[in-house]
């Protein structure tokens, strides 16, 4: 049976978080849920009572997501999942995107995320454990058109889990990045994606995107639970967690840049040589 974990989650109120924060409760774990609208978490507030602390968040506040992992920690006396999943998407051709939207999907989804994993890394290595969970997403492993500038969100998001994984790892912190394929969330509805002012020189790849992302390729993000649970009960979490059917399509994906990389390995080398040292003594 697993221990009771206390879980602090960025994202509650709808998609992919509150899915997490129900099984998480469900089963008797305790939850500091972050929302814009707490409202929207009366009903759980309700039915779970002391289990389920909500509490108002933007994540683009950096004082305010500080303040709430003070809160919480305080509140449980401990935090042992640390999830941030808040996050929204924009869809644009390169060409199409504006600077304005894309600092404000760089500060959700990435300067959000750095705050909350700075707030909370004193906190977990004082407890000397922690399980820091970053959701990523296929697009953070393969950039398909129409969204390189969401893409290049959440290739950050990667960049940012790797490299702490190593860094925490003596500390007793585990690090895992989610990447999850498509579902059948409220993603790509208005509440949670932008879109771009079209040039339409770019519909043709548009309309090939759009025909890749049917209702009936999407899953049902109530299925990803289970999934998350093992996760956070797992002794030696994985760094990288795929969710859906995407590991054949990575697989392909990888195998031709390694051929590329191979194919050009000549060029590559002539460009390398040891830069002058000067005279030994």
């Amino acid at each position: 049976m697993a221990v009771q974990k206390v879980w602090f989650v960025t994202g509650a109120t709808r998609g992919f978080g509150r899915h997490w924060i129900e099984a998480a409760l469900a089963r008797g774990d305790k939850v500091a849920a972050t929302a814009r609208d707490p409202q929207a978490l009366a009903g759980l507030a309700q039915q779970y009572g002391d289990a389920l602390l909500v509490l108002k968040v933007d994540v683009t506040d950096r004082a305010g997501v500080f303040a709430a992992v003070a809160q919480a920690h305080q509140h449980f006396g401990r935090l042992d999942v640390v999830l941030s999943n808040a996050g929204f998407g924009y869809m644009s051709a390169i060409e199409e995107a504006t600077v304005e939207d894309t600092r404000a999907v760089f500060e959700t989804n990435v300067f959000g995320t750095l705050s909350l994993v700075q707030a909370a890394l004193p906190l977990l290595r004082a407890q000397g454990h922690g399980h820091i969970i970053l959701v990523s997403s296929v697009a953070g492993v393969v950039a398909v058109p129409i969204a390189g500038i969401y893409e290049a969100t959440k290739f950050a998001v990667e960049a940012i889990g790797e490299a702490l994984a190593a860094e925490v790892a003596e500390f007793g912190i585990k690090v895992s990045l989610v990447e999850p394929g498509g579902y059948a969330t409220d993603f790509l509805s208005s509440t949670s994606v932008r879109n771009a002012e079209p040039i339409a020189a770019y519909d043709g790849v548009r309309e090939q995107l759009a025909a890749m992302l049917t209702p009936d390729s999407l899953g049902d993000p109530a299925a990803t639970s289970a999934a998350m649970l093992k996760l956070v009960d797992a002794d030696q979490p994985p760094l990288r967690l795929i969710l859906g059917n995407l590991l054949p399509f990575v697989q392909n994906v990888y195998a031709e840049r390694l051929k590329t990389w191979d194919d050009w390995q000549d060029v590559s080398l002539s460009a390398m040589r040891l830069a002058p040292q000067g005279e030994a003594p």
